[in-house]
């Protein structure tokens, strides 16, 4: 899988009977299997308010990556791919609960994470070969 964009952004209400604006979406661009394919993740943007109990950050933006600050919600879909590779054959995934949300964050190493950042802003992609390398192996 080849990554080309990691972007997260707050939805706005678009009429003023909908709830657009208590969330958050994430993105996750990528090709697989020669197909560009992207999985938006829809979360409550509560999690964004609570974000350092799922990462070990306490500022968001949470690091730099090639001069571009990285937010949280750039995070979230890839997070999630990480963790569930199955995810690759869905195009959207809706979080709405505080345990399943951490879920996807659990275990998760960061360090390598940005890893893909800086790769996606000096190269403009990054090759995913193995989802396992990012997840923190307990012994």
């Amino acid at each position: 899988m080849i990554i080309k964009k990691s972007i997260g952004y707050e939805l706005e209400k678009e009429k003023s009977n909908t709830s657009e604006d208590f969330f958050n979406r994430s993105e996750l661009t990528y090709i697989d299997g020669g197909q560009e394919k992207t999985l938006h993740v829809l979360y409550l943007r509560f999690f964004d308010e609570i974000f350092s109990e799922f990462v070990p950050f306490d500022n968001d933006p949470l690091f730099s990556a090639g001069g571009k600050d990285v937010y949280f919600k750039d995070l979230v879909a890839l997070a999630c791919m990480i963790k569930n590779p199955g995810l690759r054959s869905r195009k959207r995934l809706y979080l709405h609960t505080q345990k399943e949300f951490a879920s996807y964050f659990k275990d998760i190493d960061y360090s390598k994470v940005q890893g893909i950042y800086e790769s996606l802003e000096s190269k403009g992609s990054f090759e995913l070969n193995s989802p396992l390398e990012f997840v923190l192996q307990n012994n």
